[in-house]
């Protein structure tokens, strides 16, 4: 049985849980399409399957992540989990949705910056948790980086 304490520490990660596949869905709301299709892309591009599995783990990494960084951290740390779940969920409208790569790059440099450091202020702040929860989220995005460039250079 939950104490009514333990009720007041789940409410943070309801709301993170919820908020982070709100960002889930929104991306899903621009599939790559036939326009994606046609691009030249990187030959290390995983297959599509692969994206939606990842960031649905990813999600739940964040989520978890930012449970902890609400119930015992700086206002620092919960401005940038929010910051960085709106500029992800921004990447996919502005990259599938609007077909602007060049855009969807300066999101994910930007996306990758603020994860790196909210990765660095966790780890100040001793959230280990977090900081393990964030790191698959930081490599995935180097990866996506990368992806994103080739698209931008070669097309």
């Amino acid at each position: 049985m939950l104490k009514s304490n333990s009720i007041g520490t789940l409410k943070p990660l309801t709301l993170c849980l919820i908020l982070c596949f709100l960002a889930f869905g929104f991306g899903g709301l621009f599939p790559p399409g036939d326009w994606y299709q046609n691009l030249n892309q990187a030959p290390w591009t995983p297959p599509n399957i692969a994206f939606p599995i990842v960031w649905f783990f990813l999600y739940g990494c964040i989520a978890v992540a930012g449970w902890q960084i609400f119930s015992h951290t700086s206002r620092l740390a919960k401005w940038l989990w929010g910051i960085q779940l709106g500029v992800n969920a921004l990447w996919s409208w502005l990259f599938f949705g609007l077909k602007l790569p060049v855009a969807g790059l300066i999101d994910i440099v930007v996306l990758s910056g603020l994860v790196a450091f909210l990765i660095h202020v966790c780890r100040h702040q001793r959230l280990r948790l977090s900081v393990y929860l964030l790191m698959p989220y930081i490599i995935w995005l180097l990866l996506a980086t990368s992806l994103n460039i080739f698209v931008v250079i070669y097309n």
